[in-house]
C-alpha cells in the first residue's frame, strides 16, 4: 500500500523558498548534492509555510464563525492551549501554553475556537508580547465581553540553545481588558483557576 501525503501548499512559493534554502545551505558549507540534502530543501520550504500559516488565517473570522446569544455572565477560561511560534528575531521556536479568559455580554464562541485563536496568531514570526496582544484584543473586538485576559507561560529556543543558553527560563506575559484590568479580584479569581489542577 502506497504512503501518500495530503498537505497542500502553494507550488511556486515552494519552488522559490526551496531555492533559497539550497543557497542557505551552500553557504553554510555543505554539499547540496550529498543524498541527505537532496530533499531538504523542498522539506523546510513546506515546513515553514506550515510553521507561517497563521498568515493566511483571519482570527477574527474564526470567532465569528461560531457566536451565540447567551445570557451566561461568569467566567469562561481556556487553560493549557498548547503553543508552538517563531521568535521573529531569531527564527527559532518559542513553545509553552496559553491561558484565555472572557466574561461574556451577550455573547459567547465556541470553546475550540478560542484555541484556534491562539494557534492562528502563533503560527507567524512572533513576539511573546505581541502574541499575547493580539490575542486578547482579537477576542475583545469580536466578542465585545465584559473583559478579557490573556497569560503566556513559554520557553525559547534563542535562550535555550544560542546566546545566554539557559535552559530551564520561562517567559510570562500578560494582558486585560475590562473587568480583568479594573477589578483586582476577578484578575486574581483568573490567576487562581490557570493555576489549580480541577481534573
Amino acid at each position: 500500500m502506497a504512503y501518500n501525503i495530503t498537505e497542500e501548499f502553494d507550488t511556486e512559493v515552494t519552488k522559490q523558498l526551496a531555492s533559497h534554502y539550497k543557497e542557505i545551505l551552500r553557504l553554510l558549507g555543505e554539499d547540496v548534492t550529498r543524498e541527505g540534502l537532496l530533499k531538504t530543501p523542498e522539506r523546510v520550504a513546506r515546513s515553514m509555510q506550515f510553521l507561517t500559516k497563521g498568515y493566511q488565517e483571519d482570527p477574527s473570522a474564526i470567532i465569528e464563525s461560531a457566536m451565540f446569544q447567551e445570557e451566561y455572565r461568569q467566567m469562561v477560561v481556556v487553560k493549557d492551549i498548547e503553543l508552538y511560534s517563531m521568535c521573529e528575531h531569531h527564527m527559532l521556536p518559542f513553545y509553552g501554553k496559553a491561558h484565555v479568559a472572557y466574561i461574556p455580554n451577550g455573547y459567547i464562541t465556541g470553546l475550540s475556537k478560542i484555541a484556534r485563536v491562539v494557534e492562528s496568531f502563533a503560527r507567524r514570526l512572533q513576539l511573546q508580547e505581541r502574541l499575547t496582544v493580539q490575542i486578547r484584543d482579537c477576542i475583545q473586538h469580536a466578542l465585545n465581553p465584559l473583559g478579557v485576559a490573556v497569560l503566556i507561560e513559554a520557553s525559547h529556543m534563542c535562550m535555550q540553545i544560542r546566546g545566554v543558553q539557559k535552559q530551564n527560563s520561562v517567559t510570562t506575559t500578560s494582558a486585560f481588558t475590562g473587568a480583568f484590568l479594573k477589578d483586582s479580584r476577578t484578575r486574581n479569581e483568573f490567576l487562581d483557576i490557570i493555576s489549580t489542577k480541577l481534573h
